[in-house]
């Protein structure tokens, strides 16, 4: 069984939608990032960064317990687990890792840091939001391209990286 800590953000929502492809049986656990609960020294205890997701698989390699944080670092556990939505290929699978990280790294940062401007920064954040807006239709450009050269984002088959 996987335990997945969640709260409401588009990282947590990638590891329920791999959790539903890959059919492995998971509960959730809510962490209220509100009221600040990811800093509970508990929960800090499986996440330094005091971020979710997290998960913790009772049925890990070896049936040892296992504790992944870190999206794009819990979709490959995931697909390592199942033998599915990763290449096994070398140049397959750098492929598709390198479009998870270009999500991981630049997509979800640059969506994040434009939404947070848009919506709850005070007003007066004019280069922010330009700045970001840019980044934002760079990379989407980045993705019209790819799709135009691939069925799908990380590679030939649909994967973790879509």
């Amino acid at each position: 069984m996987i335990t997945l800590y969640a709260a409401d953000s588009p990282n947590v929502l990638k590891i329920f939608l791999a959790l539903e492809e890959t059919a492995l049986p998971y509960r959730t656990i809510p962490i209220d990032v509100m009221a600040g609960a990811q800093f509970d020294p508990a929960f800090r205890a499986i996440s330094p960064n005091a971020k979710v997701p997290v998960i913790v698989d009772e049925d890990g390699p070896g049936t040892e317990s296992v504790t992944v944080f870190e999206s794009g670092a819990i979709l490959i556990y995931l697909a390592e687990k199942v033998g599915n939505f990763l290449p096994h290929g070398k140049i397959a699978r750098s492929e598709a890792i390198q479009w998870l990280m270009l999500q991981s790294s630049s997509i979800g940062p640059m969506f994040g840091q434009f939404m947070h401007f848009f919506r709850y920064a005070p007003q007066g954040n004019d280069y922010a939001l330009a700045r970001y807006r840019t980044q934002i239709f760079q990379l989407l450009d980045v993705l019209e391209t790819r799709l135009g050269q691939s069925a799908w984002v990380g590679g030939r088959d649909y994967g973790i990286a879509d």
